[in-house]
């Protein structure tokens, strides 16, 4: 939900509600007190015959503000200015929307209040500071001062505070491998338990499965970074049991 009329050329998630020879008339997602309207000669890039072969009634559109009449609280919408991309990044920043959306709509309860209060009392100037709701939730979860030293209630920044904290938990992956040690050492058995503890000590977690094969396990946020430090202990890990008189060998698990 937003405040106002749209800018000239932003994208905007409209609903069409009817259709007239010569134009689709739309609700608008975010700004619920305006209409659009998207004439014939902006649906398509195609000859249009009949408008009806490119928009249907109740269905949801992506499409591009080309005029704005202030005294109507009306504007102009495009469908043929909206490239494939433009679609796909409008409809990621909706969802992150109606997400925040949910998140707001959540604390607005807590206090006692409606989706509406809140918009009124912060949602507004929480767009207006930070463009949209969930950067400014993306901002409190670093600390609710993010959002008090723009102006926001600070009652409402620790609720934001909060919620952020508890819904952006980074989540984590996990990079397995199959391994081989083992050493013709006389103490072999006792080398490659070593071997094993080192990996151990670096957060790995190792499971036997039946000599000398092992389940080896790491997780992380970063799955590069942590794909790369488990293959260089796997790499110190075979290197060292081969010192041992022994061998080893792993394989990643996609």
């Amino acid at each position: 939900m937003r405040k106002g009329l749209p800018e000239w050329g932003e994208l905007l998630m409209c609903t069409v509600k009817r259709i007239t020879p010569y134009a689709a008339w739309c609700d608008i997602e975010e700004y619920p007190e305006i209409e659009g309207m998207i004439h014939v000669s902006e649906v398509s890039g195609k000859w249009v015959h009949d408008i009806r072969e490119f928009v249907k009634v109740n269905k949801q559109y992506v499409a591009k503000v080309v005029k704005i009449d202030y005294q109507k609280n009306f504007v102009n919408l495009s469908l043929k200015r909206v490239s494939k991309q433009d679609e796909k990044e409008k409809i990621n920043v909706l969802r992150r929307e109606q997400r925040a959306e949910k998140m707001l709509e959540q604390i607005a309860k807590e206090f006692g209040k409606t989706l509406e209060q809140a918009y009124e009392e912060v949602g507004f100037l929480i767009q207006e500071k930070f463009g949209e709701l969930f950067v400014a939730f993306e901002e409190a979860r670093k600390g609710s001062e993010n959002l008090t030293k723009e102006g926001v209630p600070e009652k409402w920044a620790a609720a934001i505070s909060k919620v952020a904290e508890s819904s952006f938990q980074e989540k984590k992956v996990l990079i397995k491998a199959d391994v081989e040690l083992k050493s013709f050492a006389p103490d072999g058995i006792e080398k490659v338990k070593e071997i094993l503890s080192e990996l151990q000590k670096n957060g790995i977690i190792v499971k036997y499965i039946s000599a000398p094969k092992y389940r080896i396990e790491i997780s992380g946020k970063d799955p590069k970074a942590t794909e790369k430090k488990l293959i260089e202990s796997l790499e110190a890990a075979t290197k060292q049991v081969k010192i041992s008189d022994g061998e080893g060998n792993y394989k990643l698990i996609k």
